[in-house]
């Protein structure tokens, strides 16, 4: 019989990002400096554990009208359709048509900062994109519809106590009903996670004593659901050139 144990592999796995996290916060003095690090620990999870189809950095989005969305710390993304991607110094810039989902990475969740992702996430689900047809071995494919852009918030702690994920945190989800801005799925590494369910129209949370690594499965189960985004129609980009 086998020593591995699946549980402890979870929870090995939380216990490693959540202490990242904690020592980013208690350790590091400079709000940028924090931030910036949050930001490559839940990127450093996204690349390391999601299927090598995805491709995960902090970025702009732009889109084939010449119009960029706000700067956003976790992008997951494709390059198999999708394949421009402008990066100089570590500044990068995503077609929109490559997005699969978008995060803000923040210290703690509150009020202040669920609207700041809705506003971030937004910026991002309001650009054009374009559809090709996909080249088949029996022809080209229909184009299909650009999906559902994923869109959430992924913190350490709670500024709500008593639960930090309650009653507070279910109002302030259900405050907004605008698809644009919606949180699809959210973790507050120290306490659990939250998401929208498509199917019954509710917002939800859920407590975990392993939160990063429930929210990395469920994330997973999601990209899955969306399948492969469309094929970007290069030529609407490349007509900027003699602008």
């Amino acid at each position: 019989m086998s020593e591995w144990s699946l549980p402890q592999l979870f929870a090995s796995l939380h216990r490693q990002i959540d202490t990242e996290l904690n020592v980013a916060r208690d350790a590091l003095n400079h709000p940028g400096t924090k931030g910036d690090t949050s930001e490559a620990i839940w990127i450093g999870l996204l690349k390391t554990y999601l299927p090598e189809r995805y491709c995960v950095c902090s970025a702009h989005i732009v889109d084939s009208e010449g119009v960029f969305s706000d700067q956003i710390d976790v992008v997951v993304f494709d390059r198999q359709y999708s394949p421009f991607v402008f990066d100089f110094l570590g500044a990068k810039v995503v077609p929109a048509e490559s997005v699969y989902a978008v995060f803000e990475a923040k210290q703690s969740i509150n009020a202040a900062m669920i609207d700041y992702a809705r506003e971030k996430v937004a910026s991002v689900r309001s650009l054009h994109r374009t559809s090709m047809p996909i080249p088949t071995a029996n022809g080209p494919t229909a184009p299909v519809s650009p999906k559902h852009i994923i869109g959430g918030l992924v913190t350490l702690e709670s500024d709500w106590k008593n639960p930090p994920l309650g009653d507070a945190l279910q109002s302030k989800l259900d405050a907004d009903p605008c698809d644009l801005k919606r949180l699809d799925l959210g973790c507050v590494a120290a306490h659990g996670i939250f998401g929208f369910d498509v199917g019954t129209g509710v917002n939800g949370h859920t407590t975990s004593l392993c939160a990063t690594t429930t929210f990395l499965l469920e994330l997973i189960a999601r990209l899955q659901t969306l399948g492969t985004v469309p094929m970007m129609d290069v030529r609407a980009y490349s007509r900027w050139l003699d602008s």
